[in-house]
């Protein structure tokens, strides 16, 4: 079952009004974009892209009540642009990316995405292009400070050494092509859970998950041509789910932010990477305690939210 999450803090931020363009750049399970459609009735419309042919199907199937107002489009979010352009979407007055894996990937042991179900070692959120996690870890046979810096980079693994080179010394026997046994070594290597409320592989996972996806750099380009999509007065909303992309989410936004500043001759300039951008929220939202109780997977999220501001305005 797919819950979206922080749902009312983000329909908040981007505030959906009838006649609205909006863009939901993670179709996920749907639950965002059925929730904006709502909101902007009768006539407002929604573009969703997802990297993951399975999540169109399904949010196709649940939101063709919509009619025209819904497009959905297979594209990873990196490509925003062209899929506003091919679908003959104006820029829109607000767009949203919810970062975290779905539901749906993580429950089904097929997608390999789960330390807790066992499955092909595949992690690619599109089936259709790039390497599967098995194939990463076989590009560093033999190479365990690579496959260490990678843990570290990618899962702040503070033993990264440590596992890498039970991974490598692993490998060297055979194949590594399941989740379980992939799991499996990572414990042995960390000592079991001990007691840990986290599962020993969840960095490793993580780090596999985002190097076989481009994950950041997919993020890095989304954001750059979200802020310079958007309508004058859109919303940029954004749901991060670890520290690492949200420091990305964070820094790009800030390098955004109109900044008034004083010049030595005397008076003011505002700064900014250009379109500039104000923040909607004071600092990153997090889920209540209700929301996490009734959703666990929602507990490390976190939303952004800001404001392009138009050409003509300062601040």
């Amino acid at each position: 079952m797919h819950i979206p999450v922080l749902l009312k803090e983000t329909l908040s931020a981007l505030a959906p009004r009838a006649g609205g363009v909006y863009l939901d750049c993670t179709l996920g399970g749907g639950g965002h974009a059925e929730a904006i459609l709502e909101a902007s009735a009768p006539d407002g419309k929604l573009l969703g892209l997802d990297r993951d042919a399975q999540a169109i199907e399904r949010c196709r199937e649940r939101l063709g009540r919509f009619g025209a107002r819904f497009t959905a489009v297979h594209a990873p979010f990196a490509e925003l642009t062209d899929a506003l352009s091919r679908a003959g979407f104006p820029p829109p007055d607000g767009i949203l990316l919810d970062l975290g894996v779905s539901s749906f990937q993580l429950d089904e042991a097929d997608r390999g995405f789960s330390f807790r179900l066992d499955g092909p070692l595949d992690m690619r959120m599109d089936r259709t292009r790039g390497v599967t996690a098995a194939e990463l870890l076989d590009s560093f046979a033999g190479d365990a400070p690579g496959l260490a810096r990678l843990l570290r980079d990618f899962g702040e693994e503070p033993q990264a050494m440590r596992v890498a080179r039970a991974i490598v010394a692993a490998r060297a026997k055979g194949p590594i092509d399941r989740t379980a046994q992939l799991a499996n070594i990572v414990e042995k290597a960390l000592g079991g859970r001990r007691g840990a409320a986290r599962h020993p592989a969840t960095r490793t996972f993580q780090a596999l998950r985002i190097a076989v996806n481009d994950e950041f750099g997919q993020l890095r380009a989304a954001l750059e041509s979200a802020f310079a999509g958007l309508a004058p007065d859109g919303v940029l909303a954004v749901i991060s789910f670890h520290s690492l992309e949200d420091r990305i989410v964070k820094q790009t936004m800030r390098a955004h932010e109109a900044r008034e500043v004083a010049l030595p001759q005397g008076g003011t300039a505002i700064e900014g990477a250009l379109p500039r951008v104000a923040r909607i929220l004071r600092r990153a939202v997090a889920p209540s305690e209700d929301e996490c109780l009734d959703n666990p997977r929602a507990r490390s999220a976190k939303l952004r939210a800001v404001r392009r501001l138009p050409e003509t305005v300062a601040a």
